[in-house]
């Protein structure tokens, strides 16, 4: 799957090398209803070529309008959209009725911007996240190691300086086939994860039709032990198939996944911790890494309820929320 944020940093490179200046735009806050989130991108170029997004498609509109009168020629800025406040008033208001900052950096076809641009597109093709410190005053940019969890965005008014985080699409591994899994990769695919679907049974993956998802037909611990988990990867086990759903959680605490999860009753989800730990070798500090029982306590009954369940619960980790803070 293409991420739409590696579609604009590729993008950005190909106008880069032509040797064409461009305007790399980023979503930096966004207050009530919104359709984009914050860490958003979208590039453009002088004539309003444009690949990306920072709306439903009003703001673009204008922000290129802009854009061609020569608004954004003099170095960084953030334009703030909706904000009754502002001197002379926005152009327009969004239909939502929603504000929205967007940080603007007009960038030269020089070695420093290939270069960073090309530190931006290896993040993403790669496992390792990074975040992007930009000093909103001298308009310097840095990167900096990071954990690739928590708010994309993180603003820091008093020192001037914005936090992006950037890193590889978000990936879920569903350890076999069943009617929960199916509804998870519906919903997964929506909110823009990457799927991939293991199940070594031929009549399974017959009845599996899902588009959009990468099916493998091995075993999902033979295809989490071949490397395939890095920091934005969630894995969950949902078959109730022991021989499944155990050796895809004893391969997913050596990696890096942020989320590890297998379904299961409280009861079911005891004895398989004991089993986990006398026959798979787990320590405590490796099962404190699995939720069982997955998801969030929604009452859920139906296996689209499950699934929905599922999902909420990984967004919140995803986002570094508690669920205390729920």
């Amino acid at each position: 799957m293409r991420h739409l944020d590696l579609q604009v940093v590729d993008q950005a490179l190909a106008w880069l090398r032509e040797g064409r200046q461009i305007w790399f735009c980023t979503v930096l806050a966004t207050f009530g209803s919104s359709p984009r989130e914050p860490g958003s991108l979208l590039v453009a170029r002088g004539d309003g070529r444009h690949v990306g997004s920072l709306s439903g498609g009003c703001v673009e509109e204008d922000f290129l309008a802009r854009l061609r009168d020569g608004e954004f020629d003099t170095g960084l800025q953030i334009l703030r959209y909706c904000d009754p406040e502002a001197p002379g008033g926005p152009r327009i208001r969004l239909p939502c009725g929603g504000i929205l900052d967007v940080l603007i950096e007009p960038l030269e076809p020089d070695g420093a911007t290939l270069t960073h641009l090309e530190v931006i597109q290896a993040t993403l093709l790669g496992q390792r996240p990074l975040v992007r410190r930009v000093d909103l005053a001298s308009g310097r940019v840095h990167f900096a190691e990071d954990g690739g969890l928590g708010p994309r965005v993180e603003q820091d008014p008093a020192a001037g300086k914005v936090n992006l985080r950037i890193g590889p699409a978000a990936r879920l591994i569903l350890a076999g086939i069943s009617p929960v899994a199916d509804a998870c990769a519906e919903f997964a695919r929506s909110l823009g994860f990457e799927v991939i679907v293991c199940d070594p049974r031929e009549e399974m993956r017959a009845g599996f039709c899902v588009e959009g998802v990468e099916v493998q037909s091995v075993l999902p611990s033979t295809f989490i032990a071949s490397g395939a988990c890095h920091a934005a990867t969630a894995v969950v086990a949902l078959t109730h198939d022991p021989r499944i759903d155990d050796l895809a959680m004893i391969e997913a605490v050596r990696t890096p996944a942020f989320y590890i999860g297998v379904m299961g009753s409280r009861r079911t989800s005891a004895t398989r911790a004991e089993r986990l730990r006398r026959s798979g070798g787990l320590g405590e500090q490796e099962l404190a890494r699995i939720h069982m029982p997955i998801g969030l306590a929604l009452g859920s009954k139906t296996p689209a309820e499950i699934a929905l369940s599922v999902m909420a619960d990984i967004i919140r980790v995803q986002r570094g929320r508690s669920r205390e803070a729920l």
